[in-house]
């Protein structure tokens, strides 16, 4: 499928989506995101695919945010539409059953540090920069990032990056346990690469199955070790 917003590629059962808004730092307008959730829905059922890397183009940023510019102007249903919809791309990576790696260069911010957390591993490069800017325009995160915060770094640290807006360096955020790994900016997208290779040894119905189990357990507040049972 042609994308206009996104490039999608495959190599070697690893299935790569990249943000392709360089000059708008990756911003997250409807129409990235909509292209987004499409190619990852395309690959829940494809047997050849053991994973995927989710990034953006260039090494300022992963995604900077969702696109002001676009949004602006919304009134209320609009914006509850908007934030509605990007909920469902996020649980759309989120869910999927092959384990999706966000490998962040640059700025991770708002829009960009909810996409990144609704990836199951994060990879960042030593210049990464995370953050919930939102309070800054007199608004809350609108893609979950109120929730997925406190699930990686406590509720107590993400209620001060929330309420601050304070921007996170890559450091902090793997010492707070936002991100799963810091290396150089060379070695992003090699980490993530050889991540993949390991899970793509073992049993596909297996990593599906536990990636569905501690979703119920964060997702839906349910008993995880009922979905283990069952």
């Amino acid at each position: 499928m042609a994308y206009q917003n996104i490039e999608t590629s495959e190599k070697e059962g690893i299935f790569y989506i990249t943000i392709n808004r360089e000059d708008k730092l990756n911003a997250l307008n409807i129409q990235t995101l909509s292209e987004i959730k499409s190619a990852v829905l395309s690959i829940y059922e494809n047997a050849g695919i053991c994973g995927v890397i989710l990034t953006g183009k260039g090494t300022k940023a992963f995604a900077a945010g969702a696109d002001i510019a676009e949004f602006a102007g919304f009134n209320n249903v609009q914006g509850t539409q908007m934030s509605a919809d990007g909920h469902a791309v996020f649980k759309a990576i989120e869910n999927c059953p092959k384990p999706v790696i966000a490998a962040i260069y640059g700025f991770a911010l708002g829009g960009g540090c909810e996409l990144a957390m609704a990836c199951h591993i994060r990879i960042a490069g030593e210049k990464a920069k995370f953050g919930q800017p939102e309070v800054n325009l007199g608004i809350i995160p609108g893609y979950a990032g109120t929730q997925r915060l406190p699930q990686l770094i406590g509720k107590g640290r993400a209620l001060e990056y929330l309420l601050t807006g304070d921007i996170m360096d890559a450091q902090t955020a793997y010492q707070f346990g936002l991100v799963n790994r810091v290396v150089t900016t060379e070695e992003v997208m090699s980490t993530c690469e050889a991540l993949l290779q390991k899970i793509k040894t073992k049993a596909p119905l297996a990593v599906a199955s536990v990636i569905r189990c501690v979703n119920d357990f964060y997702e839906k507040k349910a008993d995880g070790a009922q979905t283990e049972i069952h």
